[in-house]
């Protein structure tokens, strides 16, 4: 069976505080997307109350007022999240905020994935390192070269 040309996926939850998205963190989105950077698999939001319960919204109207602000990503939805992801990601954030689930696929690493594989290479293992500890040791090389 041939090996797909798929580049690692992975997400990200992020709390939106008074459950308020701001333009420019998905203008970067639409942009990574439109470039071929990433591809969005999953895309949800889903608000909680003050009473702790979950609602997910529809994607491409955030605000309620029937326009569509985000129909680009209208529909965008994998299978990859369940209830139960959005459960537990909404678990994460404070009443009244609101919690975005984005599932992407790092696309630009397909080909390459792939070239390696055709070469007789496997990726034995992948990983994410916290953008904190990266800042933190880039801090910390900073101050031993000052």
């Amino acid at each position: 069976m041939p090996q797909l040309d798929v580049g690692p996926i992975d997400y990200l939850a992020v709390e939106l505080p008074g459950a308020r998205l701001q333009g420019r963190g998905l203008d970067a989105l639409i942009d990574l997307t439109d470039r071929g950077i990433i591809r969005i698999l999953d895309l949800v939001v889903a608000t909680v109350g003050a009473d702790g319960s979950v609602a997910a919204m529809a994607i491409a109207d955030m605000d309620g007022d029937g326009e569509l602000d985000l129909a680009v990503f209208e529909g965008v939805r994998s299978g990859l999240l369940d209830d139960d992801d959005i459960a537990q990601s909404a678990a994460l954030v404070e009443p009244g905020n609101a919690v975005a689930l984005l599932v992407y696929e790092n696309t630009w690493a397909g080909p390459f994935v792939s070239a390696m594989r055709e070469a007789g290479a496997e990726v034995v293992a992948s990983g994410r390192i916290p953008a904190a500890d990266v800042a933190a040791a880039l801090d910390a090389l900073e101050s031993a070269n000052a």
